[in-house]
């Protein structure tokens, strides 16, 4: 009677053992996986993300295989403090190495390159992300890369980065982000029609992407760039001074730009009150908004314009008896 009353039991047990030993083998393969690391990812952490949205994150890019025994790993043998950020790290990692990278800073830095921005705002970005060496040699690589733009830029990449969010991986290189600017500007321009051998109303290309430039700084909203690239262009054609505030403030590194007599004279080679003509450079970043409004400026005698409303709104004016007439309604609506 009694070993027919155990043999059951001893079958249960004994499926029992086999689930727990199986149970453990698994986990000992998602924190040991077998087949060596994978390719380089990068995995981004956000501020307030848990330990379980985090696993998730690195399931879904490969880097470890299940959630739950990442979850039960930090259970069972301690936790990690996370900083917001991104991370690179291989596919198929240990937990180990996986705990080492999220245990560290984040080892991939972002750099944003946003419209108006200049090269040297971008090279101060680069700065705080990956210290003073990279940042200088940065700029050293910009110089000797300007050479080799098919836009013949005068000795610089301002203006020629691309717009975007660009991730520093640890094994990226100064020269390698610039190039990586770089043919995101072409993409850039080739997505609304600019090429370097692109002419208008006498300008070449990169004379254009310099008109564009001074478009970014002094239309700044969307609806004010087309109108403020006609402007500058009558004033090129009529050879009048453009006299454009943000011209002077580019040497300066002046962002926000004080309108000031002074400022207006000023000797720089960026002074477009005293010297005719383009600036010798694009004096920012240039969105495809600013592209497409030099490209396709609608048709206008407009030589003034002023900025009538916070919100915004500009003026336009033909004759200076109608520009002076839109600066006291400017100053009226408490502009200026």
């Amino acid at each position: 009677m009694l070993s027919l009353l155990t043999r059951p039991l001893g079958r249960v047990l004994a499926a029992g053992v086999v689930v727990i030993l199986a149970a453990l083998l698994w986990f000992i393969l998602q924190i040991y996986p077998i087949g060596g690391s994978g390719a380089l990812v990068i995995v981004t952490v956000h501020q307030g993300d848990s330990i379980a949205t985090i696993a998730n994150e690195m399931h879904a890019e490969g880097v470890i295989g299940s959630p739950l025994a990442f979850r039960l790993d930090t259970t069972l043998f301690g936790s990690i403090q996370v900083q917001s950020g991104s991370y690179q790290i291989a596919k198929n990692s240990s937990f180990a190495h996986v705990k080492a990278i999220f245990g560290a800073p984040p080892n991939v830095k972002v750099v944003a390159v946003t419209p108006g921005l200049t090269l040297h705002e971008v090279a101060l970005q680069i700065l705080s992300a990956k210290g003073t060496g990279f940042a200088d040699t940065f700029v050293g690589d910009a110089v000797a890369a300007a050479k080799t733009s098919p836009y013949r830029p005068n000795n610089s990449l301002e203006g020629l980065l691309g717009i975007g969010t660009y991730v520093i991986k640890p094994t990226d290189t100064p020269s390698s982000l610039v190039q990586r600017m770089m043919t995101s500007f072409s993409k850039e321009a080739a997505s609304v029609g600019l090429t370097p051998s692109t002419t208008i109303n006498g300008l070449s290309a990169y004379q254009l992407i310099i008109a564009a430039s001074i478009v970014e700084k002094e239309g700044y909203y969307a609806v004010n760039m087309p109108q403020v690239a006609r402007v500058i262009f009558n004033r090129l054609q009529r050879g009048q001074m453009l006299q454009m505030d943000s011209t002077v403030c580019y040497p300066l590194n002046l962002d926000p730009c004080p309108a000031t007599v002074a400022l207006e004279q000023s000797n720089s080679l960026y002074s477009t009150y005293k010297i005719p003509g383009l600036t010798p450079t694009p004096i920012c970043s240039v969105s495809t908004v600013a592209l497409n409004a030099v490209l396709h400026a609608p048709p206008g005698s407009w030589l003034y314009f002023v900025l009538i409303k916070r919100d915004g709104t500009m003026a336009f004016a033909s004759t200076y008896k109608k520009q002076l007439e839109n600066e006291a309604l400017a100053r009226r609506n408490g502009v200026g």
